[in-house]
């Protein structure tokens, strides 16, 4: 079955974030739950990994609104990962009803920024955005009259 996701790369605090999506979403993180760099068996030719580097997330997975897989990694730069944070992605959520859409929104604006209130739209939905508190850009747009 085809599906997408949207994945996410943090410096060091995937865990939090994705506690925090989980605070927002409920559910339960996918399989045994978080996969660590640690957990990773050494191979030949790889220098050994910073001690400080074996708990960090390699993937993690939360299923959210039903239907969308939000997965994520910890890519610090002791391992050669350059993040650069940006605006060239957004993650957006349609739930079937405002008030839901409201409680997302507030709940995931909490702590960061709101871009754009939610709103009645010309082209006739429930909108608005939001930068949550690790700086992920996210959309809603809700049908529902």
């Amino acid at each position: 079955m085809a599906a997408v996701s949207t994945y996410l790369n943090f410096s060091r605090n995937t865990e939090e974030a994705f506690n925090f999506y989980k605070s927002i979403f409920g559910g339960e993180f996918f399989g045994d739950g978080p996969m660590r760099f640690g957990d990773i068996p050494p191979q030949e030719g790889m220098p050994p990994m910073a001690e400080e580097d074996k708990n960090l997330i390699m993937h993690i997975e939360l299923k959210i609104l039903g239907c969308h897989n939000l997965m994520g990694t910890d890519a610090p730069e002791s391992m050669g990962f350059q993040l650069n944070f940006g605006n060239n992605a957004y993650i957006n959520l349609q739930p079937d009803t405002r008030v839901e859409t409201k409680r997302l929104f507030e709940g995931l604006s909490k702590g960061g920024q709101v871009t754009q209130e939610l709103q009645e739209m010309f082209w006739g939905d429930y909108y608005g955005s939001c930068i949550d508190q690790f700086r992920v850009q996210w959309m809603f747009n809700c049908g529902e009259k």
